[in-house]
């Protein structure tokens, strides 16, 4: 009689790895994707249809502004799991394992903050003070109607003070809306991973940065070139 076959622990398949949390700014990418369809038609306009100078101008602005919009517009992302978090930036990638996060700052701009004293903004994220300011507005009138014994669904507890309409109901109809700015509730995501797995042995390394050339180069050529053209008249 035989035993059945165990596979040794080295055999195993690795676990899989949690997956990425990807925070991108819908606005920027829509903006991005407008700007690039204006310009995209504008110089192909005067690159086919231009005469003397004109395309050789069209064809080095294209090559300048384009990788500029991609940069500013759809590259900047926000990657985050249980190990680290990884900033692409316009220009940049940052990867912070979670060990050497030394806290998120929200004020006119978020930012993460690394132990060693650096800083790096977090493109994908923008503050939005607009947001801040309906979310802050929803939040008082919640705590005034929860005072006033108003249910969310709009039905006073009684005929008082909060009994603003007839039968028991307010005038005034359901707030809706998240109790955070979007932008605001991705930060406290990304603190409650700080908080959770900063001291996790896997959490642990180096702050990598790694400037994206693939996106700066063809700028700057675009730069030279166009400065060229306007030097030669």
């Amino acid at each position: 009689m035989t035993t059945p076959d165990h596979p040794s622990p080295a055999s195993q398949p690795p676990a899989p790895t949690a997956r990425d949390r990807i925070y991108r700014s819908p606005l920027g990418l829509a903006g991005g994707v407008l700007l690039l369809l204006v310009v995209l038609w504008l110089g192909f306009d005067a690159l086919f249809k231009g005469h003397g100078r004109t395309p050789w101008l069209a064809l080095a602005g294209l090559i300048l502004i384009v990788p500029l919009i991609i940069a500013f517009t759809l590259r900047p992302a926000v990657f985050a799991n249980e190990d680290r978090l990884r900033v692409r930036n316009p220009f940049r990638v940052i990867t912070l394992p979670w060990g050497e996060v030394a806290g998120l700052r929200s004020g006119y701009s978020n930012e993460a903050l690394a132990k060693g004293g650096a800083k790096y903004q977090l493109w994908a994220i923008p503050v939005s003070l607009r947001a801040r300011k309906k979310a802050a507005r929803r939040q008082r009138r919640a705590a005034t109607d929860a005072a006033r014994g108003v249910t969310p669904g709009g039905r006073s507890g009684g005929l008082g003070p909060g009994g603003l309409g007839l039968g028991g109901f307010s005038l005034r109809g359901p707030e809706t809306g998240p109790a955070r700015a979007e932008t605001d509730q991705a930060m406290d995501d990304l603190r409650e991973l700080l908080e959770n797995r900063g001291e996790a042995e896997s959490a642990q390394g180096e702050v990598t940065v790694r400037w994206a050339y693939e996106v700066a180069a063809p700028a700057v050529a675009g730069a030279v070139l166009l400065a060229i053209l306007l030097a030669l008249g």
